[in-house]
């Protein structure tokens, strides 16, 4: 008998991303992909390329966030302070312990783990909204915690951190720019495809069960605490490394970059890209990453309103997100019927 109420197969919102990429399409076309990643550092400015970077070191977070709100349904508005938390560890690692900076990323994803595991146990006597706000206090007190003088040795309190932007080895001839977004794109790739395997198997399938109904899962085997927990330390994981990443990408760290609106922007990115979707990442990544931008130059005077404009607009037109679109489209052309809606697709 399985452990769990449905086989792989039938596991809602984890099937499309998680079929193998057999067909010869699909393999020409993540080729092609791949080629035009590589290509990039060469084709566009250093400040382009920094904000390619700065999108795929997003796209991360917004993994992780969805590994947990997406799959698992524990809703969260408290991932800034995991972002704050994994830049913090490299920052300080590299300024007060000469840490060179890649060697701050596997402490970084241990720390994060640990605390988002520890975290998760008590919160698992809160669920929806009860959760959200939990974890939302967790964001709104970090930047505070931050320039606590118990803590302004550390952390450089409101000053913060001013660290080196990492060079090309061995004599490449690559800027500083185009070094990082190739290290960036190998760590963000890595990342990816764990988590593909991970949410194919039997933590994903558990996951998304506990989701779905967490008694019946329970009924069937399935160590519900455990498996929650062990996500939230999971999603604290991506989200740290990638907080990590950022401070390194930025070189400078400050407890005012990490306020309430991070933890906002991630959860706009999960819903956007698509709930319970991997490549939905990338597309919330990008939109949180450039909109504003776009917003700010169509009104000086009103960003917000422009940026909330085009957000309302997505909910609109989007309403599953945009791998959600994209899948009812295919769907349509192929002559198929039109997919129901269902949580977390």
């Amino acid at each position: 008998m399985s452990a769990l109420p449905f086989s792989p197969d039938q596991a809602p919102g984890l099937a499309a991303d998680a079929a193998p990429a057999r067909s010869p399409w699909r393999i020409a076309a993540f080729a092609l992909l791949a080629v035009a990643a590589l290509a990039l550092p060469f084709a566009l400015s250093d400040y382009r390329l920094f904000l390619v970077t700065m999108t795929l070191i997003t796209a991360i977070g917004v993994l992780g966030l969805n590994m947990l709100v997406g799959y698992n349904g524990q809703l969260s508005l408290g991932h800034g302070a995991l972002y704050a938390l994994g830049a913090y560890v490299t920052a300080v690692l590299m300024e007060h312990g000469g840490f060179a900076w890649w060697a701050t990323l596997p402490v970084s994803a241990a720390v994060c783990f640990g605390f988002g595991f520890l975290f998760g146990w008590p919160a698992l006597r809160l669920k929806g909204h009860y959760l959200a706000l939990a974890t939302f206090a967790l964001a709104l007190a970090t930047p505070q915690l931050l320039k606590h003088k118990a803590l302004e040795p550390w952390t450089g309190g409101v000053q913060g951190i001013v660290l080196m932007k990492p060079e090309a080895p061995f004599g490449l001839q690559l800027s500083a720019d185009q070094w990082l977004y190739l290290v960036v794109l190998a760590i963000a790739a890595l990342m990816f495809v764990c988590a593909w395997n991970m949410l194919r198997g039997r933590l994903g399938r558990a996951t998304i069960a506990i989701r779905e109904q967490p008694t019946a899962a329970a009924a069937m085997g399935v160590n519900v605490p455990r498996v929650k927990a062990m996500t939230f330390g999971i999603s604290a994981l991506y989200t740290g490394v990638a907080g990590s990443l950022g401070a390194i990408a930025t070189a400078f760290v400050a407890p005012d970059s990490f306020g309430m609106f991070v933890s906002v922007f991630f959860l706009v990115g999960v819903v956007v890209g698509g709930l319970g979707t991997i490549s939905g990442a990338l597309v919330g990544a990008a939109f949180i990453q450039f909109i504003p931008n776009i917003a700010d130059q169509i009104s000086k005077s009103a960003p917000s309103a422009i940026f909330a404009g085009f957000l309302i607009l997505c909910m609109f037109l989007m309403p599953q997100g945009f791998v959600g679109l994209v899948r009812s489209v295919l769907r349509r052309l192929r002559g198929g019927a039109a997919p129901r809606p269902r949580r977390g697709d």
